[in-house]
């Protein structure tokens, strides 16, 4: 029986930190679960994900899969009631291309970074396209962020969208994915959301 939630990831991990942001931001105090071994096959090494990804998060309904899904649970359970912008109020094209560019850029990285690990070859054609991809969707989201800010609603105290890009931005200069120094206006926006409470308790960190 689970008394607290229970976010179960990893400290190095994009898509837990998506999470701990959020779970921070509403004030509700959860346990962390660090999944030891991403090569596990078993789902009760992920909190029971039958697609062996992370983050899970575990409460006393049951558990909840994926950093979307855990992120309205926790403002469900949360006492707190600020202005967040989730995926579908993103109505222009602008928003919910750049929601949709991010969320495919995280999944991008995981995969090259797995790739490498396991000793996937430079010349393979499809990390190739997988490269192109990522640096494409970068230099995309680098022409666009200091617009998404303005498109935004004014009264929101954060946004789905802003957590995911700076959780993704900061994770590929954590990981050596792509040279972050590149994309200027990226890192002037990650610089400016680092100043949030949220995301200095939760910094990048390799677990033991």
């Amino acid at each position: 029986m689970v008394t607290k939630p229970v976010i179960v990831g990893r400290s190095s991990s994009h898509f837990t930190r998506v999470a701990r942001i959020f779970a921070a931001e509403l004030n509700v105090d959860c346990d962390f679960r660090v999944v030891q071994n991403l090569m596990a096959s078993d789902p009760s090494d992920y909190g029971g994900n039958p697609a062996l990804k992370m983050p899970t998060l575990l409460t006393s309904q049951g558990a909840w899969f994926g950093a979307l899904p855990i992120c309205r649970e926790l403002a469900r359970q949360s006492s707190l009631r600020p202005r967040i912008v989730w995926p579908e109020d993103l109505d222009t094209p602008l928003l919910s291309n750049a929601q949709e560019l991010t969320l495919q850029a995280m999944a991008t990285g995981v995969a090259l970074t797995l790739g490498k690990v396991s000793g996937v070859p430079e010349e393979n054609a499809h990390r190739i396209k997988m490269q192109q991809s990522l640096l494409g969707t970068m230099a995309w989201l680098d022409m666009h962020v200091a617009e998404l800010s303005r498109a935004l609603p004014v009264d929101r105290d954060f946004s789905f969208l802003e957590v995911t890009l700076f959780c993704a931005v900061t994770h590929f200069e954590f990981r050596a994915v792509v040279a972050i120094s590149s994309y200027p206006a990226l890192k002037a926006f990650a610089e400016s959301f680092s100043v949030r409470p949220s995301a200095s308790a939760t910094n990048y960190r390799f677990d033991p």
